[in-house]
């Protein structure tokens, strides 16, 4: 069973809270049960602490007249372990850095690197030739170039006369 505390009571609000679209300032809350029934579960209803345990990538996004370009560090990753996967107007990126020593945990005194699996899937702002991606790695630097589709393209075809 999950706990909430979004259930309002009813209260007037001032004129200052209507005016504002905000809830009143001394609202009191109640505990709730939520339980995930079956048939949420069926549905694909999730909470927060189902997903995925994956890390978010941080990443660059921008264009030139030809390209649309993204740039993100992958310090630490072999090429092995990074997938690419591109459409024509959404790209999912994936790895997995993997810590290279064991130390004990007792003889930390900080620990922020991340180590495990990062993912990032991007919405393109426009349609690119998945077929012509470049991706590069340069310092730990992943620079994955995509072609625009160019809509004002124009081509003649010859007609052959059999």
């Amino acid at each position: 069973m999950f706990s909430t505390k979004n259930k309002m009571q009813n209260k007037k609000r001032s004129f200052f809270e209507k005016l504002a679209g905000i809830g009143s300032m001394e609202e009191d809350y109640e505990e709730e049960e939520v339980k995930l029934t079956k048939e949420d579960k069926k549905n694909g209803v999730e909470w927060i602490e189902e997903e995925s345990e994956d890390a978010e990538l941080a990443v660059d996004v921008y264009q030139t007249n030809t390209d649309i370009v993204i740039q993100t560090m992958v310090a630490g990753v072999r090429p092995e372990d990074l997938e690419l996967s591109i459409g024509r107007d959404l790209i999912s990126i994936k790895g997995k850095r993997e810590e290279s020593k064991a130390i004990d945990d007792d003889n930390y005194f900080t620990r922020e690197l991340y180590w495990g699996s990062f993912s990032r899937t991007i919405s393109l702002p426009q349609e690119v030739e998945p077929e012509e991606a470049e991706a590069t790695e340069k310092h730990g630097l992943l620079t994955i170039k995509l072609k625009k589709i160019d809509r004002d393209k124009k081509s003649t075809v010859k007609i052959k006369s059999l």
